[in-house]
Formats: structure tokens, C-alpha cells, sequence
């Protein structure tokens, strides 16, 4: 299929699906690393535009950083900055808190087909990266307890009457 084909509405909403997901996600690397690779790719393309640079509001290691604003179709994203970004865009300061992107449906499982056909990524089985059951927890430290389960045999008494 031709990702030529996804219009780019679409494309912000599926963006945006996985960035709502990404943020309360256990592990969100992979939301976060699909993200970046589409916004790159539309920069590259020219159908997304580098708006300016935000500081963060998540400081790493109590240091201020910055993020770069990207603008596809009515949403805005945000992505970390490449050293060009610091001397060719203007820096806007604090992030808008009142700013909301516009509230979408769309499920996670349907962004991320039309992000995978955009960016040509094939998924690595996900079906059997997730277990179908729970492991059950076992510590190392845990030792069976043998209450009830000890045939004791019994002691010989040495009681002389």
C-alpha cells in the first residue's frame, strides 16, 4: 500500500492517539519512538511544520530543557530538538497550559496500523511479545511451607513408669 494514500488529518490523529497513549503507557518507548519517526518523516516531506521550541515541562535531572514544536494539520506535538532547531528557530518560552489539541477518537490498535503503513514499519509478532496468560509470581525467596504436609513419624518415648 502507498502511505501517499493516508490523508494527513488522519495522520495527525494517529499521532495524537498514540501521544495520549504514550503518556500513561508502563512502558511507552515504542509510542513514543513511532511518534518521532512520523513527525520526521513528515517534516522531510514537508507536510508538517517546526512551529518553534517549548522548555519542557518534565526537566531532566533538574535541568531545563527544551522541545521542539511541530504543527501537522490542526495539532501540535511536540519532539525533541536537533542542535540545527536551537539556531534557526525562535525559542517561545513556556509551554501553554491552556492550549489543547482537538479531542479525537481513535482507537490505539487503529493509529498505529495507519503509523506502521505510514513509516513502513513491520511490527515484530506483538502477539507473542504479549503472554496470553499471567506469569505467576514466584520470588527467590520463597520457600514452600511444609505445614500439613510433613509425615512425621512418631518419636520413640523412653518414659519408664
Amino acid at each position: 500500500m502507498d502511505n501517499k494514500s493516508i490523508p494527513l488529518g488522519e495522520l495527525a490523529k494517529a499521532i495524537y492517539t498514540i501521544n495520549r497513549h504514550a503518556k500513561t503507557a508502563p512502558e511507552p518507548q515504542h509510542l513514543y519512538f513511532i511518534k518521532k519517526e512520523t513527525i520526521k518523516r513528515l517534516l522531510k516531506e514537508k507536510q508538517a511544520i517546526k512551529v518553534g521550541l517549548h522548555f519542557s515541562d518534565h526537566p531532566k535531572f533538574s535541568n531545563q530543557h527544551s522541545t521542539l514544536l511541530v504543527k501537522v494539520d490542526n495539532y501540535y506535538f511536540h519532539i525533541p530538538p536537533e542542535k540545527q532547531d536551537f539556531k534557526e528557530l525562535e525559542h517561545l518560552g513556556k509551554l501553554d497550559q491552556d492550549f489543547r489539541n482537538p479531542r479525537t477518537k481513535m482507537s490505539l490498535s487503529q493509529a498505529k496500523k495507519v503509523i506502521y503503513r505510514y513509516i513502513d514499519w513491520k511490527p515484530k509478532n506483538e502477539s507473542k511479545s504479549r503472554p496470553t496468560r499471567r506469569k505467576q509470581y514466584t520470588s527467590s525467596y520463597y520457600t514452600p511451607s511444609s505445614l500439613g504436609k510433613m509425615e512425621r513419624t512418631p518419636k520413640k518415648t523412653y518414659r519408664h513408669f
